[in-house]
């Protein structure tokens, strides 16, 4: 599972991820694809405030970290702070799985050095990691 930033850069977080995701099954690797669309109902990148939606946050929350379960390695596109984000990497964390914090940039907060295993700079390195824990 791919996590990054969507409430805050409106669609381009989004797109980040799918962009990912389609990058990722072009190497050959199994994604899964949390995602939703705007025909599921639960697209939320251009709610602005949440504050009178907490039945909508609740069940985005809850989708979100199904998918968590589902995915053996996150990747978590460190390309600007998000609440989600952070809490889905927590999240997987705790719940043994293999974190990746793919960071192009400077990482000015030690939060998501902490609670990531691996930590890759760019795409190769994030795809020769992948290939080595997939041999594991």
């Amino acid at each position: 599972m791919v996590c990054g930033s969507i409430g805050y850069s409106r669609r381009r977080g989004a797109h980040d991820i799918e962009d990912m995701y389609t990058f990722l099954q072009s190497k050959g690797f199994s994604i899964v694809d949390h995602m939703v669309r705007k025909e599921e109902g639960m697209d939320y990148s251009d709610i602005m405030d949440f504050r009178d939606k907490p039945d909508l946050s609740r069940k985005i929350v809850e989708y979100d970290l199904e998918y968590v379960k589902k995915a053996d390695v996150i990747v978590a596109i460190a390309n600007e702070p998000s609440y989600g984000t952070a809490i889905e990497v927590f999240f997987a964390k705790k719940s043994g799985k293999k974190v990746i914090l793919l960071a192009k940039d400077p990482v000015p907060t030690p939060w998501p050095i902490n609670f990531s295993d691996y930590i890759v700079k760019d795409e190769d390195q994030l795809i020769e990691l992948l290939h080595q824990l997939q041999n594991q």
